[in-house]
């Protein structure tokens, strides 16, 4: 992965949600995320950085488990697509679909932005993909 590339999906990231001050960006310790340029993107949209431990499964535990939910829920015997771009709203509605309107058990069945909004007083809103 490109630190170049890391960058532009915080960048994203601030653009669609407004503000990240006060997050907190929890990764692994490859060369994109222990850059110098990424840790001044992170202290520029007001981000602390976490990374798991070196060699850490256990860390990394909920990242897989996304990475699977995200393959199983969203490739669903799908082989191909007519073309990138096509790949790229498929991957970007089920992101939103995710953050939006899937219940998640361990958020006592509720949204991750209805779940976030109970701890804020400006509710989070995502900008619809496609």
């Amino acid at each position: 992965m490109l630190t170049d590339l890391v960058i532009d999906v915080l960048a994203a990231a601030v653009r669609t949600r407004g503000s990240l001050a006060g997050s907190v960006m929890h990764t692994d310790h490859g060369a994109q995320y222990t850059s110098r340029a990424f840790a001044e993107a992170c202290r520029s949209a007001g981000v602390r950085q976490s990374m798991s431990a070196v060699g850490s499964s256990a860390d990394d535990a909920l990242a897989k488990s996304f990475s699977a939910t995200f393959k199983r829920e969203s490739l669903q015997a799908r082989k191909s697509w007519p073309g990138e771009r096509a790949a790229r709203l498929d991957a970007f509605r089920w992101l939103h679909r995710y953050n939006t309107r899937r219940r998640h058990s361990h958020l006592g069945q509720r949204s991750p932005i209805a779940f976030e909004n109970t701890f804020h007083l400006t509710p989070t809103t995502l900008t619809s993909a496609a």
